[in-house]
């Protein structure tokens, strides 16, 4: 109970340090280690940095948001608007693909489709659409092609969460089945394992990630005690 009292205040000190939120107008539970945030914001910007402020706290170990997302003013748009914003956003972004990717837009709500190489693309995509005027969320169904041999794949995640200078890859497995991959072992954080989970994803032709890495607070002083 002491526990939880303490990330939450941890949390609420980190939104009111975040530029772009309203803190005062933001709810925030703690139980187990797991927050739940609440509230109105007034775009996805927003919904997206309480969500990452609250990640980047120690003792987090799981987020439940439940932040509604209702434009006013200035930034409301229309649905054409946003379709429109969203394709030139695109064009104009080198690291995506734009001619592989369509978007629609229902009631602010932008569907991304269509087929990339890369998962930074895939992201890519996401990223430059979220933070436009009057979006309220995105769903991502870009999928990711080509695939590239199991044990190839495995070697190329395996590195890169060895690139990692957050991370100890020793306490970390990785297994691969085709063009899905699933982590499994313990990490000090919810941003550590948020950052494995990047680094993994950084691996070409990985087309599916399940990551059942678990937060143990005592990795982090194992981490502190190795780097001394």
């Amino acid at each position: 109970m002491f526990q939880d009292k303490s990330v939450r205040e941890d949390v609420i000190r980190e939104l009111d340090w975040e530029p772009v939120v309203c803190s005062t107008e933001i709810g925030v539970g703690v139980k187990d280690g797991i927050v739940t945030l609440s509230g109105v914001v007034d775009s996805h910007a927003a919904k997206r940095a309480v969500e990452r402020a609250a990640a980047r706290v120690r003792g987090v170990r799981a987020l439940s948001s439940q932040l509604e997302v209702k434009p006013v003013g200035p930034a409301e748009r229309t649905d054409a608007d946003i379709a429109w914003a969203a394709a030139n956003v695109l064009a104009w972004n080198a690291l995506v693909p734009q001619e592989r990717i369509s978007v629609s837009v229902t009631q602010g709500w932008v569907i991304l489709e269509g087929a990339v190489e890369r998962r930074f693309q895939k992201m890519a995509a996401e990223d430059a659409v979220a933070d436009l005027a009057g979006v309220v969320g995105v769903t991502n169904l870009i999928a990711i092609r080509p695939a590239i041999p199991a044990p190839e794949l495995k070697e190329e995640i395996e590195t890169a969460l060895q690139r990692c200078a957050d991370l100890n890859a020793q306490r970390i497995v990785v297994e691969v089945d085709n063009d899905c991959a699933r982590l499994w072992g313990c990490v000090g954080s919810l941003a550590q394992r948020e950052a494995a989970e990047r680094a993994a994803w950084s691996a070409p032709g990985l087309r599916e990630l399940s990551n059942h890495l678990t937060i143990e607070a005592h990795e982090q002083s194992h981490a502190a005690a190795a780097a001394q």
